[in-house]
């Protein structure tokens, strides 16, 4: 039985036993490279995909394949396994959905579909942010061939999560703690299963969530095809590689890099005591703002401050109920705010195609938070900046996590109204005369 390969890349791994948390470097996956600079001559038809999907994908935006959708809806539709890499807005969420919607609808022609029937498909999410993301793409996919969604995650009540249920729902979008906890319930049944994706799956395992996961994998349909996404991927998620992934067809996408040209990575070295007055002179711009911070104390602080400096903006952190973090995500997305400020929460999950600035006011952990906070912008092709704040102690740590990452990055030292300040934040500098 053939399973996926790693390739081993043992000069930028790291030894994890360190005083801080040591940014390792997992080995990864050897994978056949799609290029995501050839443009592809097939058409969402010509993948396999129905006329009243291909419908619904136009209308949502989507005329043609991604790279990375064209590469994955054929293997998907032919019932393979699938692991595939593309960074954060390369159109995973479609390159799993529609095929998923597709095999389901074939595999049901010509049988009625009863009331309180199984769910036929799976996707997990790390988060409740990412299984609404994705639920406000699968869902219209699926309703335009008649097959509903539900989602399933934790933090609000369950009735009328098992509402759903009990009416009969064909595909799952949930989150590993609330599916378990419904299944030792007796309230969903997962046997029908016959395909599941896992979105993000590194980051599961990161969140504890790896036994989660293969307790639920085993509970799915013998055969069930497994699909795993993500904007990274490496040995972290060889425990579900090995175990339930036969012969995967593997991709990733070249040429998506993070230092591509769609983002423009930049690094401010500051003084502690200049960062308030940084900070809110890099928010006070046109455009969309995301603001990441380490803890949800200094995410609320944040916000607040920039609220008292006349700039709309808002908190989005885990103390927040799930009420709370949806509205003030919509807020930015409706332009009523300008600034959302959110800790890791936000890191994936969070789709507003329009921001083009994100601002790390505390630097990430490691370089996989990097990607994904940076995968904030530059969504889909578009232009965006990345700026990091990092006291002169930290310069060398944050030199360190950028090569993990494999990413070019300009360091600048930094003061309030220094020229650099104001041009990220889109004001004019005046030339010296």
């Amino acid at each position: 039985m053939h399973r996926a390969s790693f390739r081993a890349d043992d000069s930028r791994t790291k030894p994890a036993h360190h005083e801080e948390q040591a940014d390792v470097v997992y080995e990864r996956l050897q994978a056949q490279t799609v290029q995501a600079d050839e443009g592809s001559t097939a058409s969402f038809s010509d993948l396999g995909l129905g006329e009243n999907i291909v419908n619904c994908l136009a209308g949502l935006g989507a005329p043609h394949p991604f790279p990375i959708q064209a590469a994955t809806i054929p293997a998907i539709l032919e019932g393979k396994d699938v692991l595939a890499r593309g960074r954060t807005g390369s159109g995973k969420t479609i390159a799993f959905g529609a095929p998923l919607v597709e095999s389901i609808l074939r595999s049901q022609a010509g049988q009625k579909r009863e009331f309180g029937r199984a769910p036929r498909a799976l996707i997990l999410a790390p988060t409740r942010e990412l299984a609404l993301q994705l639920d406000r793409t699968v869902q219209p996919i699926a309703r335009s061939v008649g097959l509903f969604t539900t989602q399933i995650y934790g933090g609000v009540p369950q009735a009328r999560q098992v509402g759903a249920l009990k009416k009969g729902v064909d595909i799952i979008i949930g989150t590993p703690g609330r599916i378990e906890d419904l299944i030792d319930q007796g309230k969903l049944d997962l046997s029908q299963v016959r395909i599941v994706v896992l979105d993000e799956a590194d980051h599961m395992s990161e969140l504890g969530f790896l036994e989660p996961m293969q307790r639920i994998l085993r509970r799915v349909a013998d055969g069930a095809q497994k699909l795993l996404f993500s904007a990274t991927l490496d040995r972290e998620v060889a425990a579900l590689v090995d175990e339930f992934l036969v012969e995967p067809a593997v991709y990733e996408v070249a040429g998506e890099d993070q230092d591509s040209g769609t983002i423009d990575h930049r690094v401010l070295v500051i003084d502690h005591r200049d960062k308030a007055e940084i900070l809110t002179s890099l928010v006070d711009r046109p455009g969309k703002t995301l603001v990441f911070a380490r803890t949800r104390a200094y995410t609320e602080m944040l916000a607040e401050q920039f609220e008292d400096a006349g700039i709309r903006a808002v908190a989005l952190h885990g103390d927040l109920n799930q009420a709370k973090r949806t509205r003030n995500l919509k807020r930015l997305t409706d332009g009523k705010v300008s600034v959302l400020v959110a800790t890791d929460v936000a890191a994936r999950g969070i789709h507003v195609d329009d921001i083009d600035l994100v601002i790390q006011a505390d630097a990430p952990a490691d370089h996989k938070t990097y990607l994904h906070r940076s995968g904030r912008t530059g969504r889909a092709g578009r232009a965006g900046t990345v700026v990091t704040l990092v006291a002169r102690q930290r310069r060398r740590k944050m030199t360190e996590l950028l090569q993990n990452a494999e990413i070019h990055v300009a360091f600048d030292d930094a003061r309030p109204g220094d020229d650099v300040i104001e041009e990220l934040a889109g004001r004019q500098v005046d030339p010296i005369a």
